[in-house]
C-alpha cells in the first residue's frame, strides 16, 4: 500500500531558489537543507509553518498568472511543479509523523490547518488566471514544440484541471473547493477513529489455558504487556502480530470469536462510531462527482486511470469474480470438511485462520511458525537488498539514524552503479500504539535530474507492523510477512528510481491502478529459491531452509488462493457498489446493505457480517476509494511481467536494466500500457494471474 498523495493535481517537484523563502531555523518544518528533523518538531511548530508555506505558495502562484504576453512552459508548469513540491514538502513530515508516532497534541495542531491545506490543493485548479494561462500555452506554438514527457505533462495538466473543476462557473467552483475540504477533514476523523478504537481496546487473561496453542513469543509479549501495566497474567491488544497469533493458534474458539469481534466491529459504536463517517464520506464523493459532471463517483474517480470509467473496473471484477468463484467454492468446502474433524460443526469467521493453519499442517506438513526462524528480518533485508543489486544495479547501504521519531528506525542510502545517489528512506517494522495498523510506502519527497545536470535524491520511508524482537531472539516473519517487506520495497524503488526531470510525472505518480504493479512484482522472488537461498536460514544456526521445507512450502503456495482471491474481490466488489449503488441519502441501514452485497462472497451470513467496512482505511482515509479493484488489475499485469524474468533468468541484469528504464525510472513519461508493450513486447496476457494464483483445478485432481 502507498500512502495517499496529496492535493488534486498530486504535482511534485524539486524546490527552487526563486520560491524558497528563506529558512526559520527555530522551525525544523521550514529547514531547506539535509533529512527532515522528525525528532525537533512538535505541535507549536505545525501551525506557523504550514500557514507561512501555503501564503508564500499562493503568492507565488499569483506570481505566474502576473506574468504578462505568451508565457514558456517553465513560466508555468515548471513554476506550479516547484511552488507544489515545497507545499509537498514542508507538510509531508508532519503527516508523516501523524501515521508513525501520533499524539494528542500533533493530531490537534494539524487537525486546525487541514482545511486550510485541503482548500490550497482544491484551490489551485479553480483559480482562473492559472487555468487560463495552461490554457493559452496548450494553444501556443511553444506547446506544438514540446515533446516527450513535457508535451504529456502539459496535455494531462489539461484534462487534470478540468477533470477538477476548472471550467465550472465560480459558485460551483466556491461549492466544489469546500466540499473537498469537508471531505479531508471526514476522511481524517475515520482513520483518527481507527486508531482510538485500536489503542481502546484490551483483553485481560489471568487463565493461561486459555492461551492454549497460541506459541510461546506472543504469550511472552503478552505477559510482558500485562506486567508493563501491573497486571498479572496476560494483556492482549488488537495490534496485528497480537491478533494473528490468537485467531490462527489459540484452541480456545470463545477466545477466537472474542477478538475476532472485537478486531472487525471496531468503530460500529461509541465514540469512535464510523458508521456515520461513511455514509457522510461517500455523499460528499458523490457531490463531488456530480458537480463536475460525472454520474458517480467511481467514473469521476477513474477518469485518469487505465479502466478510465467505473463499468470497466465493474467489468474486470465481475469477470475475475466468476473465475476465482469454482476455485474459491473448493477451498470453502476444503475448510469445511477440516472444520470438522476439529469438532466444529459450522464454520465460523473467527475459526477460518485457526482450521486453515491446521489443514495446510495437515496437508504440507508446514505452517507458518516452523518458517519463522528461518526468516529473520535482518537477514530478510540483506538479502533483499542483494537481491536489488543483482538484478537492477541498485546498492543499499545503511547510514546512521539521525533525528528520526523512534529508536527502532533504520536509515538506508540507494545509489546506482554509476554512484549516484538516488534516495534515502527510513525503514519502521514494529507496532507501537501510537503507530497507524498495516504497511505501508510513504514518498516523502520527490527528487530527479536538476537543471545543472545533477540528481537530487528522492526520500522515502516503509514500514509495517511485524512480529517484534523476542529476547535474544530477532524479529522472525512469516513467509508473507516476507512478502509484505518486498511489496513495500517495490513501492520504494518505483519511488527511487524515478529519472524524470518532471516531478509530478515521476515516480508513484501514475494511474493507480498501475501503481501496485511495481510492488507486487517484487513479492514473486520471495516464492523462488534462487533468490530464497540469498536470507531465508535459520537464525540460530544459520543452515539454510531446507529443501523439503522448500518443497512443501511451494506446494502450499496455493493453498487456499481461490478463498484469498475472492476475499480481495469482495473488497474491490464491495468499494464500487457502495460508490455507485448505495444512497448514502437514503434511509436504507448501511452495514446491512452491506452485509447484503458481501453474501454472494460469503459462505454463510455470518461471515458477510463480520465485516471491516467501518475500518477500512484503504477506502475511507486513504486513496484507494472506487479503485480497490487496482490490487488485482496490477497483479495481472506484474505476473505476467515477472514471466519473463522467469523465462530470462531470475537475476538477468539486462532484463532488470530493462525493467528499470522501460517502467520503474518512467514514472508518467507515457500510457501506462505503453510502458507494458515497452518492456513485454506486447499487450498483457490475463490468463498469466489465472495460471500462477489458482492453477488448474483439472490438473490438481488428476493429481
Amino acid at each position: 500500500m502507498i500512502q495517499d498523495r496529496p492535493g488534486t493535481v498530486g504535482f511534485q517537484t524539486i524546490p527552487d531558489s526563486q520560491t524558497q523563502p528563506m529558512p526559520d531555523s527555530s522551525n525544523p518544518l521550514l529547514r531547506s537543507d539535509g533529512l527532515p528533523a522528525f525528532d525537533r518538531i512538535r505541535a507549536e511548530h505545525v501551525g506557523p509553518a504550514i500557514r507561512s508555506t501555503l501564503a508564500e505558495a499562493n503568492e507565488a502562484i499569483e506570481s505566474i498568472v502576473a506574468v504578462p504576453g505568451p508565457r514558456t512552459y517553465d513560466e508555468v508548469l515548471g513554476a506550479l511543479d516547484r511552488i507544489s513540491e515545497v507545499v509537498s514538502r514542508r507538510i509531508a513530515p508532519v503527516q508523516h509523523l501523524l501515521a508513525v508516532a501520533e499524539s494528542p497534541d500533533l493530531r490537534e495542531a494539524y487537525n486546525e490547518v487541514l482545511p486550510e491545506v485541503s482548500a490550497f490543493w482544491a484551490r489551485i485548479p479553480l483559480n482562473r488566471g492559472l487555468w487560463q494561462a495552461i490554457v493559452d500555452l496548450a494553444q501556443s506554438g511553444e506547446a506544438t514544440s514540446l515533446d516527450g514527457i513535457y508535451a504529456r505533462d502539459l496535455e494531462r495538466t489539461v484534462a487534470e484541471f478540468r477533470h477538477a473543476g476548472a471550467d465550472l462557473e465560480p459558485d460551483h467552483q466556491d461549492t466544489l473547493a469546500a466540499l473537498k475540504v469537508e471531505l479531508s477533514q471526514k476522511e481524517r476523523t475515520f482513520g483518527e477513529h481507527v486508531l482510538d478504537a485500536t489503542n481502546a481496546w484490551s483483553l485481560h487473561l489471568e487463565d493461561e489455558t486459555r492461551l492454549a496453542g497460541v506459541p510461546e513469543a506472543p504469550r511472552r509479549r503478552f505477559r510482558e504487556r500485562a506486567a508493563s501495566e501491573g497486571l498479572d497474567g496476560y494483556l492482549l491488544s488488537l495490534d496485528f502480530p497480537s491478533f494473528e497469533a490468537v485467531i490462527k493458534h489459540a484452541s480456545d474458539r470463545s477466545l477466537r470469536q472474542e477478538v475476532h469481534g472485537a478486531y472487525v466491529n471496531r468503530c460500529r459504536g461509541g465514540s469512535y462510531d464510523n458508521t456515520g463517517l461513511i455514509r457522510e464520506i461517500l455523499g460528499l464523493r458523490l457531490r463531488i462527482a456530480r458537480l463536475v459532471g460525472f454520474e458517480d463517483f467511481p467514473d469521476y474517480r477513474l477518469e485518469q486511470h487505465m479502466a478510465k470509467t467505473g463499468e470497466k473496473a465493474r467489468s474486470f471484477v465481475a469477470d475475475l469474480v466468476d473465475r476465482t468463484r469454482p476455485y474459491w467454492a473448493r477451498d470453502i468446502a476444503e475448510l469445511q470438511d477440516h472444520a470438522r474433524t476439529l469438532g466444529i460443526d459450522r464454520l465460523e469467521p473467527w475459526d477460518v485462520g485457526y482450521v486453515s493453519e491446521r489443514r495446510r499442517k495437515a496437508r504440507f506438513d508446514i505452517d507458518d511458525e516452523a518458517l519463522r526462524p528461518y526468516f529473520p528480518l535482518p537477514a530478510v533485508e540483506a538479502g533483499l537488498y542483494e537481491l536489488v543489486q543483482r538484478v537492477f544495479g541498485l546498492s543499499v547501504t545503511e547510514r546512521s539514524a539521525e533525528g528520526v521519531w523512534h529508536s527502532d528506525i533504520r536509515v538506508f542510502d540507494i545509489h546506482d552503479e554509476e554512484g549516484t545517489h538516488l534516495a534515502t528512506f527510513y525503514a519502521d517494522w514494529y507496532p507501537r500504539p501510537e503507530k497507524r495498523q498495516g504497511a505501508w510506502m510513504n514518498p516523502l519527497a520527490t527528487g530527479g535530474p536538476t537543471p545543472e545536470g545533477g540528481f537530487e535524491p528522492h526520500l522515502g520511508f516503509i514500514g509495517g507492523n511485524f512480529t517484534p524482537p523476542d529476547g535474544e531472539a530477532p524479529a522472525l516473519l512469516t513467509h508473507r510477512e516476507v512478502q509484505t517487506l518486498f511489496h513495500e520495497f517495490g513501492h520504494l524503488l518505483h519511488h527511487a528510481v524515478s529519472r524524470s526531470p518532471v516531478r509530478g510525472r515521476g515516480g508513484l505518480n501514475v494511474p493507480w491502478d498501475f501503481v501496485e504493479l511495481p510492488s507486487q512484482l517484487m513479492e514473486n522472488w520471495t516464492w523462488e529459491r534462487e533468490a530464497l537461498d540469498l536470507f531465508a536460514r535459520h537464525w540460530k544456526t544459520g543452515a539454510p531452509l531446507p529443501d523439503e521445507m522448500f518443497a512443501r512450502m511451494f506446494s502450499a503456495r496455493r493453498f487456499m488462493a481461490g478463498k484469498f482471491q475472492m476475499r480481495q474481490l469482495s473488497f474491490g466488489s464491495m468499494d464500487l457498489g457502495l460508490h455507485t449503488e448505495f444512497d448514502p441519502e437514503g434511509d436504507e441501514d448501511l452495514l446491512e446493505w452491506i452485509e447484503d452485497w458481501l453474501a454472494p462472497f460469503s459462505p454463510t451470513r455470518s461471515f458477510a457480517e463480520q465485516n471491516i467496512a467501518t475500518v477500512f482505511t484503504h477506502l475511507f482515509a486513504g486513496g484507494y476509494a472506487a479503485a480497490y479493484y487496482s490490487y488485482l488489475w496490477a497483479e495481472v499485469l506484474e505476473a505476467d511481467a515477472f514471466s519473463r524474468f522467469r523465462t530470462e533468468g531470475l537475476f538477468n541484469r539486462e532484463t532488470g536494466r530493462d525493467y528499470v528504464e522501460a517502467i520503474l525510472s518512467r514514472g508518467d513519461s507515457a500510457d501506462p500500457g505503453v510502458l507494458f508493450q515497452e518492456f513485454m513486447g506486447r499487450d498483457p496476457d490475463p490468463e498469466a494471474l489465472i495460471a500462477r494464483n489458482l492453477g488448474d483445478m483439472r490438473e490438481e485432481q488428476k493429481g
